[in-house]
């Protein structure tokens, strides 16, 4: 029977925290959520960025978002003149 994914997520955090510490855990997660290049992080872990990109697509996902800007949406918004 396969492993659920929260399961290996939870696992690969825990061997993380074993093998880095706990401080250095929240390191990576900060530096990831910051943008930082995958070769910054690899470089202050002594890691690969393959690595890298591994703990990154095992820890969280990447979100973009687009937001308009108010002066836009209240143009939108404007009724339109006859």
């Amino acid at each position: 029977m396969a492993t659920s994914p929260a399961k290996t997520r939870q696992r690969v955090a825990r061997n993380f925290i074993r093998t880095y510490g706990r401080t250095r855990f929240r390191r990576l997660l900060e530096s990831l959520a910051a943008g930082q290049s995958g070769q910054t992080i690899a470089d202050e872990f002594g890691v690969s960025r393959e690595r890298v990109r591994q703990w990154k697509n095992t820890f969280g996902e990447v979100i973009t978002y687009y937001r308009v800007f108010p002066e836009v949406d209240r143009i939108l918004k404007e009724r339109q003149s006859a």
